[in-house]
């Protein structure tokens, strides 16, 4: 770095302040003595003896105390990223230590982030590459077997491709889920809002997800008969997603006959919840703060058994966040669960 002196005079002029008065007591005291006292003397001597105290003080500490505190700003110019490289060096011990001292908060700060991020990535790599290699062993089961002669038998042979197939369609699955909430992450995805009736959106993800739920037998509900259409300002192709995870999750960890009901109430002026409620297996206490974190799954064998991609509800908060908006979870063991989320209505909206 370039190296410019920010000159300190602070301690040179105590210093010499100091020295002065107690050479004057000393001198003005054996001049007293001996009966020679001089009070203009006196005063002359305590001007030039400051005088040259302070400016050989101030070259001895400009010298000598400034080369050890230039090391200290050479060793921390190996960092380019520290604000104290495009310092001027100063030879004030208090200007300095302040300085070293937000240095080091700022750097622990970063060394603290570094390694809450090294453990994200590396909790993140093994969840993808546990969730990305049960279809590819899959994938690669089948296949072997057909390669090793079952492939001669019509029967064997299409059930076989049936399921390699399925399992190719879980991978795309957790590919696309994957690049979706990447691009989420990273601000990528533009939310592009527009007027929409949410009663008609809702009616049409239940249309979609009939005959997941009528294999559970779970009814897909509203919670009244909403006769008028409430308008929201979102982007409703995601806005359709966020209800189709919430959605698929009550049918996935729903009671068998049980129930999902959605309610949309006003909630402010220009605002409105949509409440998403089940009565399923409900989610433990100590689970909810995690929930919406990638991959993170309660249930860690029978969740995965009702596929996914582990995706879902972590997506469901980014979509969310970007719009603006606010996401809840309110969850009783043996209960059930409710996911909300706020949407803004426009001034044609009626509740």
């Amino acid at each position: 770095m370039a190296i410019r002196l920010k000159k300190s005079y602070r301690f040179a002029f105590r210093s010499a302040f100091l020295i002065t008065i107690c050479s004057a007591l000393i001198l003005g005291t054996l001049l007293f003595f001996l009966d020679a006292l001089n009070w203009t003397l006196l005063l002359l001597f305590c001007f030039f003896f400051f005088s040259t105290s302070f400016l050989v003080l101030q070259y001895r500490i400009q010298r000598f105390i400034y080369q050890r505190i230039k090391k200290i700003y050479d060793d921390v110019a190996l960092l380019e990223s520290s604000s104290m490289t495009s310092d001027p060096v100063t030879t004030d011990m208090r200007t300095l230590t302040e300085e070293i001292e937000k240095f080091a908060k700022d750097k622990k700060i970063e060394i603290d982030t570094l390694k809450i991020r090294e453990e994200y990535r590396k909790d993140f790599l093994g969840n993808v590459a546990h969730e990305l290699k049960t279809p590819l062993f899959t994938v690669q089961g089948y296949l072997e077997t057909l390669l090793d002669g079952a492939i001669d038998d019509k029967n064997v042979r299409k059930k076989y491709l049936q399921r390699a197939n399925k399992a190719v369609d879980r991978l795309i699955y957790i590919v696309k889920d994957l690049d979706l909430i990447t691009k989420l992450e990273a601000g990528e995805l533009n939310v592009d809002p527009s007027e929409f009736d949410i009663i008609e959106l809702i009616q049409n993800v239940f249309e979609l997800l009939e005959m997941k739920s009528a294999k559970k037998e779970i009814l897909l509900t509203f919670d009244i008969e909403y006769l008028e259409p409430i308008y929201v300002y979102a982007d409703r192709e995601k806005i359709q997603q966020v209800l189709t995870n919430l959605l698929v999750n009550s049918i996935k960890y729903g009671q068998t006959q049980g129930t999902t009901e959605v309610s949309v109430e006003n909630l402010i002026r220009n605002k409105i919840i949509i409440r998403v409620t089940d009565n399923g297996e409900g989610i433990p206490e100590q689970h909810v703060p995690r929930l919406f974190e990638r991959f993170y799954r309660v249930d860690k064998s029978g969740s995965r058994s009702e596929g996914g991609s582990g995706l879902g509800l972590s997506i469901v908060k980014h979509i969310i966040e970007a719009h603006g908006e606010k996401l809840y979870v309110e969850s009783v063991e043996e209960v059930g669960s409710e996911f909300s989320f706020t949407l803004e209505k426009t001034s044609t909206a009626e509740a």
